[in-house]
């Protein structure tokens, strides 16, 4: 299928997405979910890697509000990651007509899958990579966020992430850190979907990740249904995929041929 952008139109929303290697008829599809400031771009050549490196085509598309993707009302909504996860992942892959989906999912992301393997009714999730998730709030992300804000008001972050997010750059960065800053936020808790997770986990994360400790890696092999396995990157902050990219695809592409038998 073809690696250009183009557009989706799932649970009423219209979204950027692309397609790398074969199409879902003929092969799996690994479904990359982005952390709470990405988008398509931001995931750079990983998706293309990870693709070549398992033989399933790969598919990753923006959030509303995010790269290319339509833009959103502020604030969002404090459970935006369930209703992300519950309501328009399945939609995205229902419209796209991926049978059999292996969830990649980066922080938000990882967060998003976890809900969304625990409430989708097809049965298509084949199993799930998550990078630095997070199921619960802890003060470290709290006060690394706060900072991000700081950088984004004062620094070069807004510049650089309106490269990639264009004239959704505001909404992509108030609505993830204005959710996370609230007050009430400190209370936004997953766990309760974790045994309803059936399928096998891989868990990476770095050791030295300012966003959440390794309690988040623990309670979701301690909550989770499925096997789970979890890799802890030395030397590695909150995006393995971009920090230490051989280790990662090398973790990832193992776990995934062994779910898919290749």
């Amino acid at each position: 299928m073809s690696q250009e952008t183009a557009y989706v139109t799932a649970a009423g929303l219209r979204l950027e997405y692309r397609w790398v290697g074969p199409g879902p008829q003929a092969a799996p599809t690994l479904v990359l979910l982005h952390e709470g400031l990405g988008c398509v771009s931001l995931w750079r050549d990983f998706p293309d890697r990870l693709a070549a490196a398992t033989g399933c085509g790969a598919l990753v598309y923006s959030r509303a509000g995010y790269g290319r993707s339509q833009t959103i009302a502020l604030p969002r909504p404090l459970d935006y990651m369930q209703r992300e996860g519950e309501d328009v992942v399945g939609a995205v892959l229902d419209a796209l007509g991926v049978e059999s989906a292996i969830l990649v999912g980066h922080s938000d992301g990882g967060s998003i899958a976890l809900v969304h393997a625990a409430t989708e009714k097809r049965r298509r999730v084949a199993g799930l990579v998550l990078l630095a998730p997070h199921v619960f709030c802890e003060a470290v992300s709290v006060r690394s966020i706060a900072a991000a804000r700081r950088e984004f008001e004062v620094g070069e972050l807004r510049a650089r992430l309106q490269r990639h997010h264009g004239e959704n750059v505001d909404a992509a960065f108030r609505g993830w850190c204005e959710a996370w800053l609230d007050p009430a936020f400190m209370q936004w808790n997953i766990e309760g979907h974790l045994p309803r997770v059936t399928a096998p986990i891989l868990l990476i994360q770095g050791e030295d990740d300012v966003y959440g400790t390794t309690a988040q890696l623990e309670a979701i092999a301690r909550g989770a249904a499925g096997p789970v396995e979890t890799l802890l990157l030395p030397g590695c902050g909150h995006s393995p995929y971009r920090e230490q990219p051989d280790e990662t695809l090398a973790a990832a592409a193992r776990f995934v041929r062994a779910l898919v038998g290749r």
